[in-house]
């Protein structure tokens, strides 16, 4: 794979990296539970045809930052200010898969006009009492990958230090990643969502991994239900809570019909 372009931005004051690659129409990715320390073959599939810009929630790999916010509101003017900054809130269609998924829908939510479509992939911020999502961070290293993924080595090579790196910096990221998200979305990913999933006028795409340890299937047809918009909902043959890990081709192909 040819590595992407490289760029930063500021948000509250910390740089966040913003990844870049492809031509044609602009679209936008917010990672899932435990952000990208790499560029993935789910990535290369969407660029085939769009220019696919990646820009880091803070605290995930490649941004820090995420020690500043205090409530979910800073969080959500964070990935707005992120969003601004890297292009992509000009009508331009947003993907999000788990944290990234609940994050772009709070931006569909509270600036309608801002988002042209909004593909989602397994989804947090919702809460059930009777079928709660599983808790990943009470899981020991060694569950989180088969929790994940279909096939576990696909999150094993995700978060796998490069060949040769040698780097203290790699471990403190992915543990980093792991607090920031816990810090949004403590305790297990409800975040009230449910109640601005009316403000959502845009067409949506809902992706979910037939496989998927994490979310409910019910979850997804209690999202369908409470927005505003169009909404389709898309089972993944084959796949885990990361589809994009498990098919990237897949889930690819199903988000460039929708856009």
């Amino acid at each position: 794979m040819d590595a992407p372009a490289v760029s930063h931005v500021e948000v509250s004051g910390n740089p966040c990296r913003v990844w870049s690659k492809g031509s044609g129409r602009r679209i936008g990715f917010l990672a899932g539970f435990g952000g990208l320390p790499k560029w993935i073959p789910f990535l290369d599939a969407l660029a085939t045809e769009n220019e696919i810009v990646v820009p880091s929630i803070p605290g995930f790999p490649g941004a820090v930052g995420h020690t500043s916010f205090d409530s979910h509101i800073d969080w959500v003017l964070a990935i707005r200010d992120l969003l601004k900054q890297s292009g992509l809130l000009d009508g331009a269609p947003l993907i999000g898969s788990g944290p990234g998924g609940s994050l772009a829908a709070d931006m569909a939510a509270f600036w309608p006009g801002e988002i042209n479509r909004l593909a989602l992939i397994a989804p947090w911020g919702l809460s059930d009492g009777d079928a709660p999502m599983a808790d990943p961070w009470a899981r020991r290293p060694h569950e989180v990958g088969p929790l994940l993924c279909n096939v576990p080595q696909h999150w094993d090579e995700l978060k796998a230090e490069p060949e040769g790196a040698n780097s203290v910096e790699w471990p403190i990221e992915q543990a980093r990643a792991l607090e920031a998200s816990a810090r949004i979305f403590w305790p297990l990913g409800n975040t009230g969502l449910a109640k601005r999933l009316g403000h959502i006028a845009c067409p949506t795409l809902l992706i979910r991994g037939e496989g998927d340890q994490v979310i409910p299937a019910n979850y997804m047809e209690a999202f369908r239900a409470g927005t505003g918009g169009e909404t389709t909902i898309e089972a993944i043959a084959n796949a885990g809570h990361l589809a994009e890990l498990d098919q990237p081709q897949a889930v690819a192909d199903a988000i460039r019909a929708f856009i």
